[in-house]
């Protein structure tokens, strides 16, 4: 193939734009991600060999090399690993197939501080090298391809780069990165060794760089013929506990998971038995942008005896821990093994449970400690990432329990961090069950009508405000032998609340007001499933509650707003007999239709619903202002 020029794909011109023109922090980043990507591919020369020994060549031993040449002002990353065709050159430097990059591009446009880190995150890292080069060269060769046939990648990072056949002696891939003039620091051993070591010490590969040696003559170190390995080149995860500090574990956190905070907690362990697995297993402090995608693969790198895997193996954490960042490596899995196969496997499955457990003893620790520093984590994960660790409930039944211990909640007494075991520990001696209500926000659930009864006797109502709640409620029946009772769905059981007096008194009012209720029921027949009255409110006249087996009003509005159909209900009209408002009902005959819709609209308002027909609600609460 002779020279040829092609186009970038549109999304790679975007971003090599705003790589050279916008990344300003953290410039070294980019030597981290090429070491990376050279390791990664050594791995996958490891993985293809398996079936194929003979993809080594003549070079058995697995490297990544780094050396520079200060008067060419180039840096060049080397490695041995599974290379590249013509095809996969193009496909892979001149395309982006990978999810994320409109993200990626969109928080690089923001007005946030631009973070070379970002590359990391989405998998776009070899531009990161056009951070410090104005041209980058790439020579390579796939394992087992003749000599003929390697590959020269060249681009200045603009619209387009150029592509040809040369002959190559060695498989593997050379990045040469063509330095810019401001950019020279970088064009010294000291520097290089002190980058490498800072991101890509635990890198299992030994990464080499040529020894240096005073000249007496010159004045200036002296490269030698000889090498020198500058990582630890050992799996950190191997090591033993006892030599491993805080700081080294904090590091290989931050090089998997591209993450510039430290884990909020960690867990280390040699499980041995039935199965036997190494698991070092993080929780990030932060959310990533992604959390929701139920969809995107997990955090956890699969080894097999210290030979990669695969990344994200997904099979390996249940769906709920997707934000658990970290390694396993396994003593029992076959080297080959794919994701089909992970989904069957029993041994998979022995260490999916260990690793669950594992994740959610390491939250009890934080979530049980005395400590206020531990607590104060605790609470911090559960602002992230809490509402993820909701959906468990409905998704690993053998570990409900523990979950539910994990939970923490809002309540008409606190804010936040509120437990059901807490919950369970201040309950009136009246009462049986753990109320809770569901609403859009920690606003509207305070303000809601159907909490006022509660308010009044002093019993605590949990205020649950997560998209995830009432799916959970669904799952979650109860906590101890008591039941979870939403306030708004059903006839709540209110008798226990009451003194002898006040049951007389609501029988007293409830009888009086069967007139104007049956009234009520007719004028409201096509909007309302029943009209009754009620003891729940204390200042408001009315609000809207749901049988026990229907959809409440705040799932039906979710469901709406996320484009499904939820299923034709119709509400319960609760009516506070002794409010002005509506003992007027009993009394305005030539108004009663109006103040029995005004009442009826009021109430789906004030549970935050919305009106179907608004323009009739305005014209009868102008009708009656006017009067």
């Amino acid at each position: 193939m002779t020279k040829q020029t092609h186009a970038f794909q549109a999304e790679v011109k975007q971003i090599l734009h705003l790589v050279t023109h916008s990344l300003y922090s953290n410039k070294e980043i980019f030597l981290r991600e090429l070491v990376s990507n050279a390791s990664d591919a050594c791995d996958k020369l490891r993985f293809e060999a398996l079936d194929n020994n003979a993809l080594y060549e003549d070079q058995p031993n697995l490297e990544v090399r780094v050396l520079f040449d200060a008067e060419a002002k180039t840096i060049t990353i080397r490695d041995n690993g599974i290379g590249m065709s013509a095809e996969e050159a193009a496909a892979h430097l001149g395309t982006i197939a990978k999810s994320g990059t409109r993200e990626f591009m969109a928080k690089l446009e923001g007005d946030q501080k631009k973070d070379a880190n970002l590359i990391g995150q989405f998998g776009v890292g070899f531009y990161s090298g056009f951070i410090v080069a104005d041209r980058i060269t790439v020579e390579t060769r796939r394992a087992g391809a003749p000599e003929t046939e390697g590959v020269r990648w060249s681009s200045e990072g603009t619209g387009e780069y150029e592509l040809e056949t040369i002959t190559r002696a060695t498989r593997g891939t050379d990045v040469i990165l063509h330095l810019r003039d401001e950019e020279t620091e970088f064009l010294s051993t000291w520097k290089l060794k002190s980058i490498i070591s800072k991101y890509s010490d635990h890198i299992s590969l030994p990464i080499l760089m040529q020894k240096e040696e005073w000249d007496q003559e010159t004045s200036k170190q002296v490269k030698q013929d000889d090498w020198e390995t500058v990582n630890k080149a050992a799996a950190l995860w191997a090591r033993s506990k006892s030599d491993i500090t805080d700081t080294e574990y904090q590091d290989f956190y931050k090089q998997i998971s591209y993450d510039q905070e430290a884990p909020l907690a960690y867990t280390h362990n040699r499980v041995e038995g039935r199965s036997e697995y190494t698991q070092l297993l993080y929780i990030p402090k932060k959310a990533p942008f992604d959390l929701w995608n139920r969809d995107k693969r997990g955090g956890v790198k699969l080894y097999v005896k210290r030979v990669f895997i695969m990344d994200d193996a997904e099979a390996l954490m249940p769906v709920y821990l997707r934000f658990v960042k970290g390694v396993i490596d396994s003593a029992d899995l076959p080297l080959n093994v794919s994701r089909e196969l992970l989904q069957e496997s029993r041994d998979v499955k022995a260490i999916r449970e260990g690793s669950t457990k594992r994740v959610l003893g390491m939250l009890e620790s934080l979530a049980d400690s005395e400590s206020a520093d531990d607590k104060a984590k605790y609470l911090a994960f559960w602002t992230e990432f809490g509402a993820v660790l909701k959906e468990g409930i409905g998704e690993d039944f053998a570990n409900r329990e523990r979950l539910a211990k994990l939970f923490r909640f809002a309540s008409t007494q606190a804010d936040e961090g509120v437990s059901f075991a807490d919950y369970v520990a201040r309950m009136k001696d009246c009462q049986d069950k753990i109320y809770v209500i569901a609403a859009d926000s920690l606003a509207a659930a305070k303000a809601s009508p159907q909490l006022e009864i509660f308010k009044k006797k002093g019993i605590e109502v949990l205020l649950l405000v997560d998209r995830v709640d009432e799916w959970m409620l669904s799952h979650l029946y109860e906590f101890e032998g008591k039941e979870l009772q939403s306030v708004a769905k059903g006839a709540v059981d209110l008798d226990k609340l009451l003194d002898d007096d006040e049951k007389k008194a609501a029988e007293a009012v409830a009888e009086g007001f069967k007139p104007t209720l049956d009234k009520l029921k007719d004028v409201l027949k096509d909007r309302a499933k029943d009209v009754r009255v009620t003891t729940r409110l204390v200042d408001s006249p009315a609000c809207l509650v749901v049988d026990e087996g229907d959809m409440s009003g705040h799932l039906a509005r979710m469901l709406k707003q996320a484009g499904q159909s939820a299923p034709k209900s119709q509400p319960i009209l609760e009516v506070n007999a002794e409010h002005a408002l509506v003992k007027k009902l009993a009394t305005d005959d030539a108004r009663f239709d109006d103040l029995a819709n005004i009442l009826f609209d009021q109430a789906l308002l004030a549970e935050g619903g919305q009106l179907d027909d608004p323009a009739a609600y305005v014209a009868r609460v102008t009708k009656l202002l006017a009067a």
